[in-house]
C-alpha cells in the first residue's frame, strides 16, 4: 500500500493504537482475500472473507487483529500476488449483510486498517509458526480464514 510506513511497532496492541481489545487478549487472524478485494475493503473500512460468509466474521472480536493474505491479484484470477497486503484491527459493531445486487448479499465487518507495507510471503515462510510443513506452506491458506 503506497504511502504507508514500512514497519509496525511490535510490543503489543497498545503499541499500535492504544486500544485494548474487548474480552481479554486479542487474537490474530489470517484472511485470504484477493489483493483487489483487500483494496476495496481498505477504501471503505470493512473486511469480507470466504465469499461473504458471516460465520468467520462472527468468530472475530473487537480488538482482534487481521492480516490479509492475497494469493492472487484478482478474485478468481490467475496472476499470483502471494503477499500479505494489509493489516487491520476489528472494530466494534456487528457483522452486517450488504446487498450487492443480482442476489449476492455478502456479510462484512468493520475494521480499522493499520499502517503497514505489503510483504512477500516467500522470505517469511520459515518464520511463520502456523506453517507446520514449510514445503507445503500454501495449504493452511486454503481455509480462507483462520486463527
Amino acid at each position: 500500500m503506497s504511502g504507508r510506513p514500512t514497519a509496525l511497532p511490535t510490543t503489543g496492541p497498545s503499541a499500535i493504537d492504544g486500544a485494548e481489545p474487548t474480552g481479554g487478549s486479542p487474537r490474530a487472524w489470517i484472511a485470504v482475500v484477493s489483493r483487489e478485494h483487500v483494496r476495496r475493503g481498505l477504501a471503505a473500512g470493512f473486511a469480507q472473507v470466504c465469499h461473504g460468509k458471516a460465520a468467520p466474521l462472527r468468530r472475530m472480536r473487537p480488538g482482534d487483529y487481521v492480516a490479509f493474505y492475497s494469493p492472487t491479484e484478482t478474485y478468481r484470477g490467475s496472476v499470483p500476488c502471494r503477499r500479505f497486503t494489509a493489516l487491520a484491527r476489528v472494530a466494534d459493531g456487528a457483522v452486517y449483510p450488504v446487498d450487492l445486487g443480482s442476489g449476492f448479499v455478502p456479510h462484512r465487518r468493520d475494521v480499522t486498517f493499520l499502517p503497514a507495507a505489503e510483504a512477500d510471503i516467500a522470505p517469511l515462510v520459515g518464520a511463520l509458526t502456523f506453517l507446520v510443513d514449510k514445503r507445503r506452506w500454501g495449504f493452511p491458506f486454503r481455509r480462507g480464514h483462520f486463527e
